[in-house]
């Protein structure tokens, strides 16, 4: 049976990335007893399980910082108010407790009691596409790579990036000076990445092959040895020799037990007010889980959406707080001072 945390928490924090931290750190730097929850085994999201070697470029404050160390700092920041952290726990079900005025959250070793909570489940459970070639299976994790969890694994090696996107352009950026040789191809000639991105990989001089798509792989004695590139204009084909492939080409994901909750859902997300609240007062959701006209997925967006869903939920939890909490800059010890009139 799931063990009961009696004690009723201010906010649960429903995932360990990015946005979840930040707002663990929020609700701390508000007063409010925190609790975050996690799938995974460690905190962090996507910046520490799908590409921790990866240069973030849209962080304020830092003109570029590599995944792993931005999760460092934000676990750093948000550990100052000591919250209580549950990791490798999938929680299964909400339920309303109006006997107790609480939301309760269930998993399969715990049911937590809290006052509000904030969905940060990111894209919810996710995992990348796969290349659709039959002989790539067997190369996973040797020629064939959806992640670059250590730079220097692709050291001296002749690389061929598959995708279009953010990730695979940065990429080709950020293996310049660790690959013997960067080959992207994209099967258009537009990119869904950031132009400042692709300028960086154009500068690298790393080849950047548009209309192409991946035709076939070679291999011999269980190691990658050449891909065939088609273009989808001219139907030309070429083959390159290759050492490794990395596919950037998305990622298929769900919000799991999440859809069974009694929560409005709309498509792969959750629908939010201008609070930033769901469909359940008490419950609000920030980072690319939610969704409202004009959502932009970012992590600088979200950073602001968990500060908006904290500071909304702090005034349920407490009915003489402010939703604006004034200036950090402001905030720690207040110096009071007495003016004694000694003519008096």
């Amino acid at each position: 049976m799931p063990a009961t945390d009696t004690q009723i928490c201010d906010i649960t924090i429903i995932g360990g990335g990015p946005v979840g931290l930040f707002a663990a750190f929020y609700a701390g730097l508000r007063g409010m007893k925190t609790r975050i929850v996690d799938s995974l085994d460690q905190l962090g999201g996507q910046l520490t399980t799908l590409y921790p070697e990866k240069f973030v470029y849209d962080v304020a404050g830092f003109p570029k910082i590599v995944a792993r160390d931005l999760a460092r700092n934000l676990v750093d920041q948000a550990m100052q108010y000591n919250p209580e952290v549950f990791l490798q726990e999938k929680l299964d079900t909400l339920v309303l407790r109006p006997d107790q005025n609480c939301l309760e959250l269930r998993s399969a070793n715990n049911i937590h009691l809290t006052r509000t909570a904030i969905i940060c489940a990111g894209a919810g459970a996710f995992e990348p596409k796969r290349l659709p070639h039959a002989s790539a299976k067997p190369l996973e994790g040797s020629g064939v790579h959806y992640a670059v969890r250590d730079k220097s694994l692709f050291h001296g090696k002749r690389i061929l990036i598959v995708g279009g996107g953010d990730s695979a352009i940065d990429w080709a950026a950020n293996l310049h000076g660790t690959a013997a040789r960067v080959t992207l191809i994209h099967r258009r000639n537009q990119f869904r990445a950031h132009e400042d991105g692709l300028a960086k990989a154009v500068a690298t001089g790393a080849e950047i092959l548009t209309f192409c798509e991946l035709k076939s792989i070679g291999a011999a004695d269980g190691a990658l040895k050449e891909v065939t590139i088609l273009h989808n204009q001219t139907g030309a084909l070429r083959t390159i020799e290759v050492d490794a492939i990395l596919a950037q080409i998305g990622f298929s994901s769900s919000l799991g037990p999440i859809k069974t909750w009694p929560l409005q859902i709309q498509g792969n997300a959750i629908p939010v007010d201008p609070f930033m609240q769901t469909s359940i007062p008490g419950v609000f959701a920030a980072g690319d889980v939610c969704c409202y006209k004009g959502k932009l997925k970012l992590i600088a967006t979200g950073f602001g959406e968990a500060c908006v869903a904290v500071n909304y939920a702090k005034t349920l939890t407490d009915p003489n707080a402010h939703a604006f909490p004034g200036h950090s800059s402001d905030s720690g010890p207040q110096v009071v001072s007495t003016f004694i009139d000694n003519a008096a």
